[in-house]
């Protein structure tokens, strides 16, 4: 009996130990990436390229995801200010949603042209999209689009893999609808600091020459 109280204690104690680090994670990200944040267009430095960081089109209720609707709505500001010519839109391709490009279709929509925008199916997850934007896509400077909770992990990691970022906030979604979303922030910020430690991934893929090569 004793046994298993000493191992139960255990197990909560380091349940709670790995808690707090992954929130102090979190808050660090946050806090690295509050001077290079804008929720206001205007104030967003003028580069060539946005990466949007991909979601799912189909949110958990069965309707449009509000997470992706506004993350377009965000990039498409982008465009008409003036500040970025092009986009990648960087998600993952399976039988069930294909992000890239339901992100294409809702920027030509917001009227962002064709031409202007990359597919990218290989972000599978953050480090995936920011490592291949560098590396595939050759990028250096950036402009990221996403929530603000996204962006804090994404421009760590881009500093991390040679670019000059800056984050665009999306608005973000009521707490009821992304609780879920909410609560996965903090290990995720805590899994940003693990990639960096061990290395960042290498993308696989032929190099692409944004405004040269022309979209997929």
């Amino acid at each position: 009996m004793r046994l298993i109280l000493y191992v139960g204690l255990r197990v909560v104690a380091v349940v709670l130990m790995a808690g707090v680090l992954a929130w102090y994670a979190e808050r660090r990200l946050d806090r690295a990436a509050e001077a290079k944040s804008f929720t206001d267009a205007d104030k967003v430095p003028t580069v060539d390229v946005a990466l949007v960081l991909g979601t799912a089109p189909i949110g958990p209720e069965g309707g449009p995801n509000r997470y992706f609707v506004y993350r377009l709505d965000a990039a498409a500001a982008l465009y008409k200010a003036g500040k970025v010519k092009y986009f990648i839109v960087s998600g993952t391709r399976d039988g069930r949603y294909d992000e890239p490009t339901a992100m294409r279709a809702g920027l030509i929509e917001r009227g962002v042209p064709f031409e202007a925008i990359y597919r990218d199916f290989g972000g599978t997850r953050t480090l995936d999209s920011v490592v291949r934007a560098r590396q595939i896509y050759g990028q250096t400077r950036l402009v990221i689009v996403s929530q603000r909770f996204h962006l804090s992990r994404a421009l760590f990691l881009a500093a991390h893999v040679g670019i000059d970022a800056w984050g665009f906030e999306a608005r973000d979604v009521d707490m009821p609808y992304s609780i879920l979303t909410e609560l996965r922030r903090y290990p995720s910020a805590l899994r940003a600091y693990a990639d960096v430690w061990m290395g960042a991934s290498h993308a696989v893929g032929d190099p692409i020459s944004i405004g040269v090569d022309p979209p997929n």
